[in-house]
């Protein structure tokens, strides 16, 4: 760049005196001083390392593409089996209260001298127990509501499926006064399964016939 350079004081500019002398002599004759252009060089090694940093953090590189890539592969992969982990928690969960609820039924029938029932709908994904006159009965811990499990709206169960609820060819099975299964059509139980899904994983919920025995298998 070029710089306009009026009367400036010889002690301040780095030239020689006779430099300056000649520098700032106006014409032949003439008392007054001449202006002086002065040529600034450039900081070209400044300018150089501004464009280089600039580019350099223009955009991303390979490598960092590469290595976000592979982050998110990872995250993917620990995803779906947090998701499995979830459902098959949640599938053994569910068979254990089914087992533990069938139970409940068989004792009620027991203590009361009178027929309890666990009525599955798998359209719907729920079950029920209902006493001998058809009646929901009263859940004994949530005071105010009936003994109705809703697997949809229940957030510990709503990754498990009501696959199938068979007791004879009927989706109901009782329990009478000895604690002896009977199904649907009130005859003795000859075989009872409730199938669960979820994720991949099965269990399965048995009631053994004459016994009512209960147990938990894959």
């Amino acid at each position: 760049m070029w710089l306009e350079v009026a009367t400036m004081s010889r002690k301040r500019l780095p030239v020689s005196v006779t430099s300056v002398d000649s520098a700032f002599a106006g014409p032949r004759g003439s008392s007054e001083p001449a202006n002086v252009l002065v040529k600034a060089q450039p900081k070209q090694a400044e300018k150089k390392t501004e464009v280089g940093f600039i580019m350099n953090h223009k955009a991303f590189t390979i490598i960092e593409i590469l290595i976000v890539v592979v982050l998110l592969a990872i995250a993917g992969m620990m995803v779906v089996p947090m998701m499995s982990s979830a459902a098959s928690i949640q599938i053994y969960s569910a068979a254990n209260m089914i087992a533990a609820d069938l139970e409940y039924a068989k004792s009620m029938a027991i203590s009361r001298g009178q027929n309890f029932s666990v009525v599955f709908d798998k359209t719907a994904e729920t079950y029920q127990i209902k006493d001998q006159n058809r009646n929901v009965i009263p859940h004994p811990v949530k005071k105010g509501f009936n003994y109705v499990i809703d697997f949809r709206n229940d957030r510990r169960l709503n990754r498990v499926d009501i696959f199938d609820a068979n007791f004879d060819a009927t989706n109901e099975v009782k329990f009478d006064y000895l604690g002896s299964p009977i199904n649907g059509n009130n005859t003795a139980l000859n075989s009872g399964v409730i199938s669960l899904q979820a994720a991949g994983v099965t269990k399965t919920i048995r009631v053994e016939p004459v016994t009512g025995y209960i147990s938990i298998g894959n």
